[in-house]
């Protein structure tokens, strides 16, 4: 966590040359981020280095964000040559931390949580790509790209495809479409002082595109790094249900994008334990082959369930890759 070699030079054009730079955290990208202090200011650097990372989408969504009143980010500069951006500090105080630590409070913030969903879902969708089947199926083909052979499995690719064929046409049809900022969850909400927005802080969200108004939901209540109650799921889906009245098929709805999100992130927790070297998302498993189970288990789901059967049986799940894990 060395700043980058820019990141003097930025600071100094945009009025911060004297502030110390603090390593933040580094996330599952390329991208890391520097805590920024000044004296009583404070702000967050974030270090996207090209080619890897292009801090534009997140500029662009944040400002859209802002605009339609929610608490993303401010933005105070930024260098898109260097990959530097100069940000406002929402703090430390993240949800999944706060509600870990007071247990009791856990449906009251998740409660805030699904009314900023409710709010945002309400307003028209940003200018952003669709959310479409070609995403969809991308993004399911991680498990079959990474973690099939990470566990010395040879499966059938083709039918993993014309299973998920026949089940996604269930959550393109959405109307209206939403922004969908597609890392909806408690690592990247904070509470932060502030009425607007409910106090809660967003972060993460550069990959926004525009979808169905489930699949944050999905995000948010099928979180791939804490366990979120069963409880606690079907209180807010019944909230977001008396919030938003969204139509009959959104059960199976939920259940098609929870699934197709959980068998997408074990793919990339698997990608990045074999090419990034972080064995430690390996720890993550077994949560999320549970919650795929679980969503695997809804009626609309029976074509890539009996996919499931036929190709990854239960003796290769959930623990599968510890035989292959460094120690």
């Amino acid at each position: 966590m060395i700043p980058p070699a820019a990141a003097p030079d930025f600071l100094k054009r945009a009025g911060w040359g004297d502030a110390a730079i603090v390593p933040l955290a580094g996330d599952a990208s390329f991208r890391r981020y520097f805590r920024v202090l000044d004296g009583s200011r404070r702000a967050v650097l974030m270090d996207a280095p090209p080619p890897h990372e292009d801090p534009r989408p997140f500029i662009t969504i944040a400002e859209h964000l802002l605009g339609q009143g929610f608490a993303a980010p401010a933005i105070y500069a930024r260098d898109l040559e260097d990959g530097l951006v100069l940000l406002e500090d929402f703090g430390d105080l993240r949800v999944k931390e706060f509600v870990e630590d007071n247990p009791d409070q856990e449906q009251e913030v998740y409660a805030r949580a699904i009314a900023l969903l409710a709010d945002l879902h309400r307003l028209p969708a940003g200018n952003l790509p669709p959310y479409d089947r070609a995403v969809y199926q991308r993004e399911t083909g991680l498990l079959t790209e990474w973690y099939c052979p990470a566990a010395e499995m040879e499966v059938d690719g083709a039918g993993y495809v014309r299973a998920w064929d026949a089940v996604l046409p269930l959550v393109e049809s959405a109307s209206p479409s939403v922004t969908v900022l597609r890392d909806y969850h408690a690592e990247n909400i904070m509470l932060i002082d502030r009425p607007s927005m409910r106090g809660l802080g967003l972060l993460d969200f550069q990959d926004a595109l525009t979808g169905h108004p489930g699949y944050d939901l999905v995000s948010l209540l099928q979180d791939a790094r804490r366990d979120v109650s069963p409880e606690t799921e079907a209180a807010m889906l019944a909230l977001y249900r008396e919030m938003a009245s969204p139509p009959s098929d959104f059960d199976a709805a939920y259940a098609v994008l929870g699934a197709q999100r959980n068998a997408k992130i074990i793919g990339i927790f698997t990608r990045l334990w074999k090419r990034d070297g972080k064995p430690r998302y390996l720890s993550f498993m077994p949560r999320m082959w549970a919650l795929l189970e679980r969503d695997l288990a809804h009626p609309a789901l029976e074509p890539v369930a009996d996919w499931f059967a036929a190709n990854i049986p239960s003796e290769k799940r959930h623990h599968a890759l510890a035989g292959f894990a460094p120690a």
